[in-house]
């Protein structure tokens, strides 16, 4: 106990604890994309994923992965908000004169991740708790025998322009986010080099492009350009 409060309480540990749950939150962000992009496969196929998830291991897999992501995102935060704050108590006054320098993704890091973090509450209030006030909770959308009409849903939850318009900021927000802190999670690991640096920030623009142009898609072609209305 006392080498795992020594880990969690040093510096380092927990810029890995930042760096370890990054990967593993990025990664969920493509296993959940690639299911997202269904719902251009049709009504069918995003449905019968939909009822796959909430149905594996008799409905346990989903909460085992609502929790392992719950602890993920807490430790993600908790562990950055101690480090930045750590950072700005010791901090010395040259050390400004590095911001400079420093790329937008970088300086934009609290804020995106603040924004990503309410994406991600709002998120779920709005397709996963179906809160009656965001009209997502509509008794229309269960079909009968567990299954559920996620795929309307979607499209109607999109339907309201302002919703469209905030997942647009939000996922930006979560490129930038991510472009920077993929980046960066190797040197945290020790995996970065002087060789191999370049390559790290280029697949982590490509990475975060992605992830934007796939998460982006959905508001824009079913929001806004309504090509399921």
């Amino acid at each position: 106990m006392s080498i795992c409060f020594s880990f969690f309480t040093s510096s380092i540990g927990r810029k890995i604890v930042v760096a370890v749950s990054g990967l593993l939150l990025f990664l969920f962000c493509l296993i959940h994309l690639s299911g997202n992009m269904l719902i251009f496969v049709g009504q069918e196929a995003f449905n019968d994923y939909a009822y796959m998830l909430h149905h594996l291991l008799h409905g346990a897999l989903v909460w085992i992965a609502r929790v392992g992501l719950l602890a993920l995102i807490v430790a993600h935060v908790l562990a950055t908000v101690s480090l930045v704050i750590e950072n700005k108590t010791a901090r010395e006054p040259y050390h400004f004169q590095k911001t400079v320098r420093a790329t937008l993704s970088s300086k934009l890091m609290p804020l995106s991740g603040l924004m990503v973090l309410a994406f991600i509450i709002f998120h779920v209030l709005h397709f996963t708790v179906r809160l009656d006030a965001l009209g997502t909770n509509d008794p229309s959308y269960k079909l009968g025998d567990g299954h559920f009409d996620a795929w309307q849903m979607v499209v109607d939850g999109f339907a309201n322009h302002w919703v469209s318009v905030f997942y647009l900021v939000s996922v930006f927000l979560l490129g930038l986010h991510l472009k920077h802190g993929f980046a960066s999670l190797f040197q945290t690991l020790g995996l970065s080099s002087n060789k191999t640096r370049k390559h790290f920030e280029v697949a982590s623009v490509l990475l975060s492009l992605l992830i934007f142009v796939g998460f982006a898609s959905i508001p824009i072609l079913v929001g806004f350009v309504g090509i399921y209305r």
